[in-house]
């Protein structure tokens, strides 16, 4: 059944045109990143050239003010920045589960409780928190990692926790609470698995926040320097004074599409993920 079901939104996924867009560039992307290293023409932290050459046969999109190769970055840092996007967004949802089931399924204070907190993650201004965060713990690729967590499981759990108020009167889910089931078991056997398409849907939309999130962060100086991600890559462009000269077209302008590209591509999948998912949204269309 959860196979036959599976296979039914895979079909209507990929007959989607953006959502099989969507999943295009995301193979695309997770392929770069996987096979960097045979794809990537030169070391990313390598002097490969003379300063500020211009893209040529030999650099197709020049190298930085040290001669490193801009596209070997590049292709390096697709691997980081998509890490850097699953694993927050992993964890950010993660923690929206656990804090959507808890309210959504127990009520009452506990829910209340927990609803005031999101609201107050909610609120805060989120540019400035996750410039304090940042700056407070210090750069490095898991503590990014762990600011982006922190500022992004929220929403998630309060789209969970609707889900779960819904999924809570359902006839099964009060049948074995009225014969004492134990609730862990209703948890994970009739809850869960309402959530999980739900929560996967929310953890494309959270991988593509987390990659902006990531780019604005290392461009304000607040990544790791030690990795090349495309955030880093835009950092030290305009430290380095690239708007100044010619250079911001082949080292500002490229990072810059890729993100915009990869965002575009999470969006597309998570979009027709929601659609998919909701049998509503089909019949509107």
């Amino acid at each position: 059944m959860g196979s036959l079901r599976l296979n039914q939104y895979w079909r209507v996924l990929t007959s989607n045109s953006l959502g099989l867009v969507g999943l295009v560039l995301l193979v695309m992307f997770f392929v770069i990143a996987t096979f960097a290293p045979v794809i990537a023409p030169y070391d990313p932290v390598e002097r490969a050239g003379a300063p500020f050459e211009k893209p040529s046969s030999d650099h197709l999109l020049g190298t930085n003010d040290v001669g490193q190769d801009i596209l070997s970055e590049l292709i390096y840092g697709t691997r980081v920045s998509l890490l850097i996007g699953v694993i927050a967004a992993f964890f950010s949802i993660v923690l929206g589960c656990i804090i959507g089931v808890i309210a959504g399924y127990f009520g009452g204070k506990t829910d209340s409780l927990l609803m005031r907190l999101v609201d107050l993650v909610l609120v805060i201004p989120f540019l400035p928190l996750m410039i304090l965060l940042a700056a407070f713990i210090g750069p490095s690729f898991w503590n990014i990692i762990l600011v982006i967590s922190l500022t992004s499981w929220a929403s998630p759990a309060r789209v969970i926790r609707s889900q779960v108020l819904t999924l809570k009167t359902k006839g099964y889910v009060e049948a074995a609470r009225s014969i004492g089931t134990d609730i862990k078991v209703i948890l994970t056997r009739h809850i869960l698995p309402g959530v999980i398409p739900i929560a996967l849907s929310q953890f494309v939309m959270a991988a593509s926040n987390a990659i902006l999130i990531e780019a604005s962060l290392s461009f304000l100086g607040l990544g790791d320097p030690f990795t090349k991600s495309w955030g880093t890559v835009l950092y030290y462009a305009q430290a380095r004074g690239a708007f100044l000269n010619d250079s911001w077209i082949w080292w500002i302008l490229p990072p810059g599409l890729l993100i915009t590209t990869l965002v575009i591509g999470f969006a597309f999948t998570g979009y027709s993920l929601e659609e998919t998912l909701n049998p509503r949204l089909r019949k509107g269309r």
